[in-house]
């Protein structure tokens, strides 16, 4: 019995062993150099990848540590922020739900939320399900997440405000990348099966594939045993983050998993809906989420050999070098990650990583699609990293520049409890600006315990500089008239929203 126990191992090991010998070159004598020369290169403490192929998992494993300073290792099971990795679980829900005939994609949104609204009458009606997941609305990439992001609007609250979303785009023409859609699409599932949209997706889908890792929730992470803690180093230093809140977006971004639970989510896509022998999701539901919804670019790039790219429901689509391939990328404060699947060639990669301020977590995923798709070696990390770090240059520069203004100890043109009191937008509402000595301090009640320190230059600007340092570093303009104090246009990190928002004092 001992022996023949002994050789079904010795007979599995050599599975293994071929498996992972026919695979690249770069994949089996390169890889861990290359990953750790990057992490260093780009600062990043840690970070854990699986790669599949062939119906097998040939690589499961944690690089670097948790947290600075600490010798615990990050492995296949450190769990990791997979932020909008979260909108394909979404849109895999809904497409299943369609397929069961228990909604269509192209309901209309009205049909469940009756009151539903957005900036333009006549979209209101039209809006779909597929245009939700699908980011047809015509608003900007992220507006609108400086308020909803992070913050403690209830999920009700974030989709009434969207009426508030003035669109710069077409709608269904033109793509702007939307979280609040997310959540509405996402919210829908409630209104069906009766079930939250936590629960519908751990009974459907994390359940059946055995991701008994995986959390549907971002509440108390950190009490967690072996979870990564969140880094940037955008503003300065490497600095530790305070985890996100972001359940009030759960849909579109509140799983929190790790890549050994990722690689059945892969093994899935992979084999048609198949995981351990059992149709989990419905072949046909995949395809409409695979099906290109919106188109992005037709253009050649000048980088990659892609030609197209373009999104379905929870997933962009571009060529790679003649293949289709399928991937997203995920990014809260202090996180970012990708997957990507290539069912051509039966292969599926997720990087998850620990600092929210790099491109190597992109340069990985695509040296290993190289190796993998027979495309002559380039070392995607130097490439990726000089742009990273022309952008880090400029930030510090300009930064530089707002502690210069500082210095100068210029006094503005009307007293400083002038400046205080409350402001207020129309989507985010109030923020109260008080002195502090001889300085201002803003709160934002939308962010609870969230304040940012404002020191004056010239002209009326404050140089304003974020207690939650994810947020960033910027200069406030303030709009004097006849001695008083009509707005201040406050900017965040374009990481949350693009766009300034302009406050008026009450």
């Amino acid at each position: 019995m001992i022996l023949r126990k002994l050789l079904l191992f010795l007979h599995f090991v050599c599975i293994v062993q071929f498996a992972f010998c026919q695979q690249p070159a770069f994949i089996t004598d390169s890889l861990d150099n290359y990953i750790t020369r990057g992490m260093k290169d780009a600062g990043i403490p840690g970070l854990s990848i699986a790669i599949v192929k062939d119906g097998k998992v040939i690589i499961s494993k944690g690089y670097g540590v948790k947290e600075v300073g600490k010798p615990d290792p990050v492995d296949e099971n450190t769990l990791f922020y997979i932020a909008s990795n979260t909108k394909l679980f979404t849109g895999t829900s809904l497409a299943k739900l369609d397929a069961e005939k228990k909604i269509a994609l192209d309901d209309k949104v009205m049909k469940y939320f009756p009151d539903y609204r957005v900036y333009d009458t006549n979209v209101s009606r039209l809006i779909t399900i597929r245009d939700l997941l699908s980011h047809h609305l015509g608003t900007k990439t992220f507006q609108g997440d400086f308020t909803f992001w992070n913050t403690n609007l209830s999920r009700k609250e974030i989709i009434n405000k969207m009426r508030l979303l003035k669109p710069s785009q077409e709608f269904r023409k033109d793509y702007g990348y939307c979280n609040s859609c997310f959540l509405t699409a996402g919210e829908i599932i409630p209104v069906v099966t009766g079930m939250s949209w936590e629960k519908y997706i751990q009974e459907n889908i994390l359940t059946p594939l055995d991701m008994t890792s995986t959390y549907t929730s971002t509440m108390n992470v950190e009490a967690g045993k072996n979870i990564a803690v969140p880094y940037s180093n955008s503003y300065g230093p490497l600095t530790r983050l305070p985890y996100d809140r972001i359940d009030n977006l759960g849909p579109a971004g509140s799983l929190v998993s790790n890549v050994k639970d990722m690689s059945k989510w892969l093994l899935m896509q992979l084999d048609s809906g198949r995981y351990g022998g059992k149709q989990i999701i419905p072949w046909t539901a995949l395809q409409k989420t695979r099906d290109m919804n919106t188109i992005i670019t037709s253009r050649r790039s000048s980088v990659y050999p892609t030609h197209f790219r373009g999104y379905g429901l929870g997933v962009f689509i571009n060529d790679y070098n003649g293949r289709t391939i399928y991937w997203h990328t995920g990014g809260a404060d202090g996180f970012v990650t990708n997957t990507c699947f290539v069912p051509e060639e039966k292969l599926g990669i997720v990087i998850l990583t620990n600092n929210d301020n790099q491109s190597f977590f992109e340069a990985l995923r695509y040296q290993v699609l190289d190796a993998y798709l027979g495309i002559p070696y380039t070392n995607r990390a130097a490439f990726l990293s000089g742009f990273t770090k022309q952008g880090d240059q400029q930030t510090m520069a300009d930064i530089k520049k707002l502690k210069d203004r500082t210095a100068a100890n210029n006094h503005p043109s009307i007293p400083l409890n002038e400046f205080t009191g409350e402001y207020n937008h129309p989507l985010y509402g109030s923020i109260y600006i008080k002195q502090y000595g001889k300085n201002l301090s803003i709160s934002f009640p939308r962010h609870p315990g969230m304040t940012a320190a404002l020191v004056y230059m010239d002209n009326n600007e404050f140089m304003t500089t974020y207690s939650e340092i994810a947020y960033g570093i910027y200069a406030s303009k303030f709009i004097v008239a006849n001695g008083k104090v009509l707005t201040v246009e406050i900017k965040v990190n374009p990481f949350v929203e693009f766009d300034p928002y302009v406050f008026t004092k009450k």
